[in-house]
């Protein structure tokens, strides 16, 4: 789980922290990833957020083409969760057998209900996010070793959002900064399922002895075989 500060959303910032990486990436719909090299993921859960949304949005008015849209959605990650302990090539063929109809039913309405819906309600931009995202979203089934979404990801960033009221008063790129690091040691030391406070005692007791090989102390070098 690595963690990095910039203090701006400029595309250039996922360049720099990529270095040149041209493998894949899953993303949600910021912009400045298009300027990189990598192969760009959609992500199906935050194209979903848009549809629960836009239903949250319609009240009594009714809700019929953002309830269409997700159950159809639903059906992707159906299976999804069949396939959860599959191989990867189970993964791919299953995915070019069952998901990519489903894929081309849901553009086939996307398309459509792109003519029927304002463009400036909840539901239109829904529908709009889809179509904009379309090529990244449905790339998930060209490797069997992608997911349908990014929320390992997401997880990842939960603990930072919900904690960062609690800093608002930083000013410093140098606390960002080791905030950073700090966020990406911890949160992979809870990755690898250690006792974050006991990895951490001994990192800083390991850390004062002299010629220490910081190598050996990175988190997963203590997970679990």
């Amino acid at each position: 789980m690595l963690y990095d500060y910039h203090n701006s959303r400029a595309g250039q910032c996922a360049v720099d922290f990529l270095q040149g990486y041209s493998g894949y990436l899953q993303v949600d719909g910021y912009q400045g990833y298009e300027q990189t090299q990598a192969t760009l993921i959609g992500c199906w859960a935050h194209a979903r957020r848009k549809f629960i949304e836009a239903k949250k949005g319609a009240g009594k008015k009714g809700s019929g083409k953002a309830d269409w849209a997700l159950n159809h959605i639903q059906k992707l990650y159906r299976i999804e969760t069949q396939l959860k302990d599959k191989t990867v090539e189970t993964r791919y063929l299953t995915r070019q057998e069952k998901s990519l109809p489903l894929l081309s039913q849901l553009y086939t309405w996307l398309t459509k209900s792109a003519q029927q819906v304002l463009p400036k309600t909840k539901l239109g931009e829904a529908i709009q996010y889809c179509l904009n995202q379309w090529e990244k979203l449905a790339r998930y089934t060209l490797d069997g070793l992608l997911s349908i979404d990014n929320n390992r990801a997401e997880r990842a960033i939960k603990p930072f959002v919900i904690g960062r009221k609690n800093w608002l008063f930083s000013q410093t790129a140098t606390g960002a900064n080791a905030s950073a690091v700090l966020y990406s040691v911890i949160e992979t030391a809870k990755a690898n399922d250690l006792n974050v406070f006991k990895y951490a005692m001994t990192c800083l007791d390991e850390l004062s002895k002299p010629n220490v090989d910081v190598e050996q102390l990175l988190p997963w070098q203590f997970a679990k075989r």
